[in-house]
């Protein structure tokens, strides 16, 4: 007989607590627990600090001897999104003989878990405790199996399933496809799929997604062939397929067979399908798509306007997605994530930082995703406070962590923001390291001007066993390229076909029509531009008319402008190069001819633009710029370097000035390019001997290069410049590219 009494509780619950008077190896009626109110706030807890007050008042009820109570604790906090798996833990330690739903749950909740291997060990235990498992224990543990790509241990509970006669649960029999699938054992599933009788559209496709997992997709769609009834399910497996194997314009194909089927396609479709759109450039498919999500009532669905997001931002129409991003109420983390990257994407960084900055204000929490769109911003805008920031916060909230993106946008991040040291640190203490950090470090290393070092640091790669691919080489010629290292390069660029099998691409001809030019190699420049199996392209031609503007190759700079005109009719760039050349020949009238061509298409030079970081703040000057907040300190430290420039000797270069003007005004001209703002601003705004890192859009000019040299040693400060093509460190009067750059 059961006795109620009534007490009180916190008041935030407000509701009475029954006491049940129990034996401690009984349990209640089932339908008496189950209408217990203690339950019913259970069943509708949102809150981790919820539970724990309802755990208190089931302790009070004498609620806790029973198994059923102590299952329902326990399932709410190993599976709940609002639980916590080491108070089930706990909860499941204080039951003297837990029941097998119990093991089950615990199985369940680790298989969901980071740390789904603690599933296995939880069956052995429950094995040695002589629980029997039936066919609700299995599925979630070859789901881990699964995950930690844990082979033998799946045989084993395989055998288990066998002698236990469970193999015919058309779950359990899923669930084993899925497990030898995922491991890439995909004869065992294929095996254990065809001497099945329970042959339906899960199980083959469980089977499918295996060999799709592996790139196996002429197998997955020899099995998509062979359904007798496919259903949703199916049609995006083999569509998901296609998308991960980055065969994107496939993948739009067969959702298109999808709909002539008349298969009604489901959320999971229409997210791999603004994936797909996203990456091909789909923008008439990925707005037919969103039409079918307004139709249907799905506009408020956030996985979907995520997914619209995405797909617009990296189609280039960012401000449609920002108009869906502002409208979703309660953005999750991933909003967040897929509008900074859409910015990151299209080179929009000083909007992705603005917008990382809202994140912060928002106090939503970034994530390691968030970090990887986020760095190349600040590497682009040279934003190494900010990076440092990140890269504090994961040493800090990611312990342990084993993204290797992440760990490589980090050393690209400091190599492109100057901080070359750094990147070696990062890259030094990566385990284990991948091709994609290899190569970051050698590019980084390549840009800074150390050859040796990048040429060192590849012979290491090769001796630990990485294959080098066709960025290694870019990264490998360009030090080369830097340090004008031409027979090397010539080397390392037969041996990539000749060693490594790794075909020559434009970026590759680039390297070395640069460096064989600015060698002054001309011959040998065209004669290789000549046996390039694919057309040239832009940058091939502008390397070798920017080598004739430094050697004065007027006949030459002609002939690559042509064919730079062809391929690029509204590229600025090419009239301002062969305007270069014709000035530093005295040529005006060809100069004023060129220039009148580059007006009559309403075209403009673009504007030499600097940029620096100033208390975590990143300010950015034109040429001539005066719409700074501090324009006229700026000017006046300006003057003040002018005039200590002059009485160390500093004679302006005015060669590369476009105008036929008086040499003073040259001069003028000379003295407000971007990155002698950014210096004076600098100057200004830090302590002594502060570093100062710029980053300039073009090529640093002549002039501007021998300025800094001089303003290095004068103001006692060590300035890292990056400019289009490569890291300058100027110090004590020198620079480290020795001038050739």
């Amino acid at each position: 007989m059961i006795k109620m009494a009534f007490t009180s509780f916190s008041p935030s619950l407000l509701l009475p607590s029954p006491t049940l008077l129990l034996q401690p190896a009984s349990d209640p009626p089932y339908r008496l627990l189950q209408k217990h109110p203690s339950l019913i706030l259970l069943s509708n807890c949102k809150s981790f600090q919820t539970l724990k007050q309802i755990h208190s008042q089931i302790i009070k009820s004498g609620l806790h001897d029973t198994q059923f109570a102590m299952s329902k604790l326990i399932e709410f906090c190993a599976i709940s999104p609002f639980g916590n798996l080491s108070y089930a833990l706990l909860l499941f330690e204080s039951i003297e003989q837990p029941n097998q739903f119990i093991w089950n749950t615990m199985i369940r909740g680790n298989s969901l878990s980071s740390s789904p291997a603690e599933a296995i060990d939880f069956y052995v235990r429950m094995l040695l405790r002589g629980v029997e498992s039936n066919s609700y224990t299995f599925p979630f543990l070859l789901k881990s199996c699964a995950k930690v790509a844990a082979t033998q241990e799946g045989k084993q509970i395989h055998g288990q399933i066998l002698k236990l006669g469970l193999e015919s649960d058309p779950f359990v029999h899923t669930s084993i496809i899925n497990m030898y699938a995922q491991n890439g054992e995909l004869g065992d599933a294929e095996l254990v799929f065809s001497k099945s009788s329970h042959r339906d559209a899960v199980s083959f496709t469980a089977l499918i997604t295996g060999y799709t997992s592996r790139g196996c997709l002429d197998d997955a769609r020899r099995l998509f062939d062979e359904i007798p009834l496919r259903d949703a399910v199916s049609w995006n497996a083999m569509i998901a397929g296609y998308a991960q194997s980055g065969r994107f314009e496939e993948a739009l194909e067969f959702f298109h067979d999808m709909k002539r089927a008349n298969v009604a396609p489901n959320e999971s479709t229409m997210v791999t399908v603004l994936s797909a759109c996203a990456r091909s450039g789909s923008l008439e498919l990925g707005n037919w798509v969103r039409s079918w999500i307004d139709d249907h009532g799905l506009g408020s669905n956030l996985r979907l306007v995520n997914a619209l997001i995405d797909m617009y931002s990296k189609c280039g129409e960012l401000d449609k997605a920002r108009d869906l991003f502002e409208g979703i109420r309660e953005k999750d983390v991933i909003s967040w994530n897929v509008m900074i990257g859409g910015y990151s994407h299209m080179n929009s960084y000083k909007e992705a930082l603005a917008l990382f900055r809202k994140m912060q204000e928002s106090n939503v929490e970034p994530n390691d995703v968030t970090f990887v769109s986020i760095l190349p911003a600040c590497a682009y805008l040279g934003a190494l406070d900010l990076g440092k920031w990140i890269h504090a916060y994961i040493d800090k909230h990611f312990q342990g962590l084993t993204n290797t993106s992440l760990c490589t946008s980090l050393i690209d991040m400091y190599a492109k923001c100057g901080n070359i040291e750094a990147a070696k640190q990062v890259f030094a203490g990566m385990k284990p390291k991948s091709l994609g950090s290899w190569n970051a470090l050698i590019s980084g290393l390549a840009m800074h001007g150390h050859a040796n070092m990048a040429l060192e640091l590849f012979r290491q790669m090769k001796d630990e066993g990485f294959e080098p691919d066709d960025i290694t080489f870019v990264g490998v010629l360009s030090a080369c390229s830097h340090a004008g290292l031409v027979d090397l390069a010539r080397h390392f660029f037969a041996s990539m076909v000749e060693s490594h099998g790794v075909s020559p691409k434009l970026q590759h001809y680039g390297c070395m029509i640069d460096l064989l030019g600015r060698a002054g190699l001309f011959d040998e420049a065209v004669a290789l531009i000549k046996t390039m199996e694919m057309n040239p392209d832009g940058a091939i031609w502008g390397s070798l008319l920017g080598a004739c503007r430094v050697h004065g190759k007027t006949e030459l700079g002609e002939f690559a402008a042509k064919h730079l005109f062809e391929l690029e009719p509204e590229n600025p760039g090419a009239y301002v190069l062969l305007s270069n050349i014709y000035a530093r020949a005295g040529r005006w009238d060809d100069v004023a001819r060129t220039r009148t061509k580059l007006n009559d298409k309403g075209m403009k030079k673009v504007p030499g633009c600097s940029s620096i970081e100033i208390g975590s703040v990143v300010h950015e000057f034109l040429v001539g710029d005066r719409v700074h907040e501090q324009s006229h300190e700026i000017y006046e430290m300006l003057d003040e370097i002018d005039r200590l420039l002059e009485k160390s000797g500093h004679v302006p270069d005015t060669s590369e000035v476009l105008y036929d003007m008086d040499e003073e005004w040259k001069e003028g001209a000379l003295s407000y390019h971007s990155e002698k703002l950014a210096i004076a601003f600098a100057l200004i705004s830090t302590k002594p001997e502060t570093t100062i890192r710029i980053v300039k859009n073009l090529r640093v000019c002549g002039n501007c290069h021998s300025a800094m040299k001089l303003i290095s040693k004068i103001y006692n400060r060590e300035i890292i410049a990056r400019d289009r093509n490569r890291f300058h460190h100027f110090k004590d009067g020198s620079c480290s590219c020795m001038d050739y750059w």
